[in-house]
């Protein structure tokens, strides 16, 4: 099976990409220029023309393929756009042909949860960042009726391999000396490692069934004072945090200060359930402290 994965050069597509290729599939990603195509062949990544901007170059991606994992976005001024532009062509590139779709949203959809533990039956209530993606959920969701096998994954927040927003705060602190963190730090994230979650795509794409909603979140729920306390070991400055109050942090980072800030403890029993998939790499404070963030 042949599989486009948008954003095959990014954090989780890259991640994605190399999980497909350890299950034997094959992958193909879009590339919008000759430096792009040559750095997916070295990922052993087929490359094709495409842009996220141009609609015409994913449905032509679309017919190629066997299946599609949507897993780009552009995080800038124009991702709501671009994303909504994504999908609606992918749906109508696919639509009648059985293939299966699978479209990348996250667990900050579902707001503060605060001590109830949230599920894929939880109500929405998202975050201003990424609200828009309800809509888009739900158009996926119902595109199983025209004949697509659709998939929509949430991640939990995403750590592992040295990335992610886990990053930016071991980052901040090698550089100012402190790692600040939104609010008071008793807000707690819901976690998965990057390539626990990718091997839950490769899991959705053998074995999910059309219009299968899966949140992708290992059993940690970490305090973000507890994070910030390990971000601050591998930034070799223990101990040196700071709280932001989050009227302050949001003049600086606008509603990315929000979603920073959610309190949130969700499930991912559904996804180890229905496909077997089973979390197993390195927790994030074992990551801080001797994996890919130390040093």
């Amino acid at each position: 099976m042949n599989v486009l994965v948008t954003g095959a050069t990014g954090y989780i597509g890259s991640a994605i990409a190399r999980a497909l290729q350890l299950a034997g599939y094959t992958v193909t990603g879009l590339a919008r220029s000759d430096a792009a195509a040559h750095k997916l062949a070295a990922l052993g990544v087929r490359p094709l023309v495409g842009d996220l901007h141009q609609p015409q170059t994913l449905a032509q991606a679309a017919h190629q393929v066997d299946a599609v994992i949507h897993a780009a976005s552009t995080g800038d001024a124009q991702m709501a756009g671009a994303e909504r532009l994504a999908v609606d062509t992918f749906l109508e590139a696919l639509a009648g042909t059985g293939k299966p779709f699978i479209y990348t949203t996250g667990i900050w959809l579902l707001g503060n949860t605060g001590d109830r533990l949230a599920d894929e039956t939880t109500p929405l209530n998202p975050t201003p960042l990424i609200a828009w993606r309800a809509e888009l959920e739900a158009q996926v969701l119902a595109a199983c009726d025209r004949h697509i096998r659709t998939i929509v994954i949430r991640p939990a927040l995403v750590y592992g391999q040295g990335g992610g927003i886990v990053a930016m705060l071991v980052g901040a602190g090698r550089q100012q000396g402190v790692v600040q963190f939104v609010g008071s730090g008793r807000n707690r994230w819901t976690l998965v490692h990057v390539d626990d979650l990718a091997r839950c795509y490769v899991a959705a794409l053998g074995q999910a069934s059309a219009g299968s909603l899966l949140i992708a979140a290992d059993r940690q729920v970490l305090t973000l004072q507890e994070i910030a306390e390990a971000a601050s070991q591998a930034a070799q400055i223990p101990g040196r945090i700071q709280p932001w109050p989050i009227a302050e942090a949001r003049l600086a980072m606008g509603a990315f200060a929000n979603a920073l800030a959610l309190d949130q403890q969700v499930s991912g029993a559904k996804a180890r359930t229905t496909l077997g998939w089973q979390p197993r790499e390195i927790s994030l404070l074992n990551d801080l402290k001797e994996g890919s963030y130390a040093g």
